[in-house]
């Protein structure tokens, strides 16, 4: 590698990860003509798939320069800050390099905007096709599209990338025209709507014709900037749920702002990334996906943040005791699922073994629960309980001391989302 791409490699690397949109989650291209890679099961961005196995991609962005000046952006054009550029050809040389010596297993690519949005977003596609085409590259592409992009350049990042997305940046218009005030929410809207007709299309397509193409067979995502400005977590996740059920997203994702200047819109430098509250914000995304919760149960007028001491089911649950106690034995699965210490898996095996044996505690601990999170708010088949007519705030208390070393570990650490 010349001295120059070397070069290169470290500022657009550098610059890429502000981006957290990393998920190859959901893509079934498969290896054929003796190509390079499949992207079946695979991850990215040092992620991991849901049997624990740690994968990774090439990360880059293909410019950092831009033509905007987003406040929160570190590659906005009025920050003093090294630029570089590649060639369409040294991301795929690059992508091709990595991917022989075995240190990635796809391309995440995204980039900032020179000269508009068609004359960018026309060489993410060629890096793309000249990967699928010229190179048999069937590893796992996932382009970061340009918003304000023609239709026509949309259609063809969808015949050669398995994940495409349009970054919302901030949750709410009013924070974008603050923060970037030359871009426009109509801009990203638009292509996120292009995107979900496509996958709907195609998908009905596929059906029909066995030989019709891949369309963006991983989906689309967005992300979300949090903490630059003054949204709530009610703002964020009413945001989310609507761009959920809007545009059938595979995923939303919340990245916490890193404070890069001292412009007086935005935290000073020196705060704290939002790393706990980025977690929280997935807890609550996983609970809308996965546990049947609405947003509006979890965040609403009353309650416009989420807890940083305890997980957003938790924090429901003690708002809810009337709920509670729940016979894990006779109870169904959506109820289950609502008990803290209770994840999807071990709610699924719980209503499956039910069937042949009363379930007591020895069987629950074999199950998986967390017992000591989850006593609180179920009864089984077993004459002793440790359940007691204990207040919320002496539930909240007992759980915090027990897993204190677990939640509140210095902000420099990320968080596991809970079972």
């Amino acid at each position: 590698m010349s001295e120059r791409l070397h070069e290169k490699l470290e500022i657009l690397a550098d610059a890429a990860k502000y981006d957290v949109s990393c998920s190859s989650s959901g893509s079934k291209r498969t290896n054929h003509n003796k190509g390079l890679g499949e992207a079946t099961g695979s991850g990215i961005c040092h992620t991991y798939t849901e049997d624990g196995r740690c994968v990774s991609l090439l990360k880059i962005l293909l410019t950092n320069h831009c033509i905007f000046d987003c406040a929160y952006c570190v590659t906005r054009k009025s920050n003093d800050i090294k630029r570089a550029a590649f060639t369409v050809q040294e991301v795929v040389d690059l992508t091709m390099n990595f991917y022989r010596r075995n240190y990635i297993e796809g391309l995440f690519l995204s980039s900032g905007i020179f000269k508009n949005a068609d004359y960018t977003m026309e060489r993410l596609v060629s890096v793309a096709k000249k990967l699928r085409t010229e190179n048999k590259f069937n590893g796992y592409i996932h382009l970061k599209t340009i918003p304000g992009a023609s239709d026509e350049l949309m259609h063809e990042a969808g015949l050669w990338a398995d994940r495409l997305s349009v970054n919302i940046e901030i949750p709410t218009e009013s924070g974008l025209k603050l923060l970037a005030p030359d871009k426009n929410i109509k801009d990203m809207i638009e292509p996120m709507t292009y995107l979900k007709k496509e996958i709907i299309r195609t998908k009905e397509e596929s059906k029909i014709f066995k030989s019709a193409p891949l369309f963006a067979p991983a989906g689309q995502s967005t992300q979300m900037i949090i903490g630059a400005s003054g949204e709530s977590d009610k703002d964020i996740m009413h945001t989310a749920n609507k761009f959920y059920k809007g545009f059938n997203l595979k995923r939303v994702y919340y990245s916490g702002y890193v404070p890069i200047s001292n412009d007086n819109r935005l935290p000073g430098l020196g705060s704290a990334v939002p790393v706990l509250r980025e977690n929280r914000l997935y807890q609550t995304d996983w609970l809308m996906r996965f546990y049947g919760f609405h947003v509006q149960e979890l965040l609403n007028d009353q309650f416009p943040n989420l807890d940083p001491e305890i997980d957003p089911k938790l924090s429901w649950a003690l708002r809810n005791m009337a709920f509670f106690p729940v016979d894990v034995n006779t109870a169904d699965l959506q109820l289950i699922l609502r008990v803290p210490g209770i994840g999807v898996q071990s709610a699924q095996k719980i209503v499956g073994a039910r069937r042949f044996n009363k379930l007591g505690w020895d069987h629950l601990k074999k199950i998986g629960i967390a017992i000591n999170r989850a006593k609180y708010f179920i009864t089984c088949n077993s004459p002793i309980t440790d359940r007691k007519d204990y207040t919320e705030a002496k539930i909240r208390q007992f759980i915090l001391n027990e897993s204190r070393s677990k939640f509140l570990t210095n902000g420099g650490q990320q968080y596991n989302l809970f079972g």
